[in-house]
């Protein structure tokens, strides 16, 4: 009989061993995988900083286009925070049952500008420059949040009169590249290999600001990006996870933020 009752024993402790060993795993996690659209990449290398120092945690960021960090989550990757340059695409990963609903919310807006190379050779000035035969312009592709935004301005400059009807034919004409991230787009222009790209204001940040220019897009014609962040369904610490994003959305993060050029929250 005790043998029958040692033998009872030691399977029901093997069996609870895999849950309370991943348990006192995830206790003791010092890290937090955070997905971030790549125009965050200076401001929340700098908040992922703040961060480790106040709480001793790490952070893993995952910096990329919108469009493939949704890619990669829907096919399986891991992340604790996902914070993206577009609804769109939040909204997708929202209605796939990939978010934890109810955490997420809009931190930030951004807004694009025209970048130019620092010699600006193309003389690229406003944006009636853009249809000028011979401009090299440099854009996202229309997947890509800043693509999509781009896209929606030539077309809002296209439907006024200021500009013409065949205004946006020949734009499109002139773009000879379509990029996957704006940091690839800022990129191009950064070594002259192209005259004018669509990018945020935010990217053009100290490191860059011997390198490339901005024109500014009059509000009318602009495009307000917001960008939403929250917790994934699959998130393993919500505790530091949560502060992580608290972080970001407090009077210190909204300085960062404010500082690499996007606006504050209202």
């Amino acid at each position: 009989m005790n043998y029958r009752i040692t033998i009872i024993l030691l399977a029901v402790l093997l069996l609870a061993a895999p849950a309370g060993l991943a348990a006192q795993t995830d206790e003791a996690s010092d890290e937090i995988v955070v997905f971030a659209a790549a125009s965050l990449t200076g401001a929340f290398g700098e908040i992922g900083g703040i961060y480790g120092n106040e709480t001793n945690m790490s952070v893993a960021f995952n910096f990329d286009g919108s469009q493939s960090l949704r890619t990669q989550i829907e096919n399986g990757a891991y992340a604790d925070v996902i914070a993206f340059a577009s609804n769109k695409h939040m909204n997708a990963l929202k209605g796939a049952g990939l978010m934890n609903n109810s955490s997420v919310s809009v931190f930030t807006e951004n807004k694009l500008a025209l970048i130019v190379p620092r010699d600006n050779p193309a003389g690229i000035n406003n944006l009636s420059d853009l249809a000028r035969p011979g401009v090299k312009i440099v854009i996202g592709t229309k997947d890509v949040p800043v693509g999509d935004y781009a896209l929606q301005i030539i077309d809002k400059l296209a439907n006024d009169s200021a500009y013409g009807s065949e205004f946006k034919e020949k734009v499109m004409a002139n773009i000879i590249s379509q990029e996957t991230t704006v940091s690839f787009v800022v990129t191009k222009v950064a070594l002259g290999e192209a005259d004018v790209g669509f990018a945020y204001v935010s990217d053009v940040t100290a490191d860059l600001a011997s390198k490339v220019d901005q024109v500014e897009i009059p509000d009318r014609f602009n495009v307000i990006a917001d960008y939403p962040m929250g917790l994934s369904a699959e998130c393993k610490y919500p505790l530091p996870a949560q502060e992580f994003m608290d972080l970001v959305k407090s009077e210190e993060g909204g300085a960062v933020l404010e500082k690499y050029g996007f606006s504050p929250m209202a």
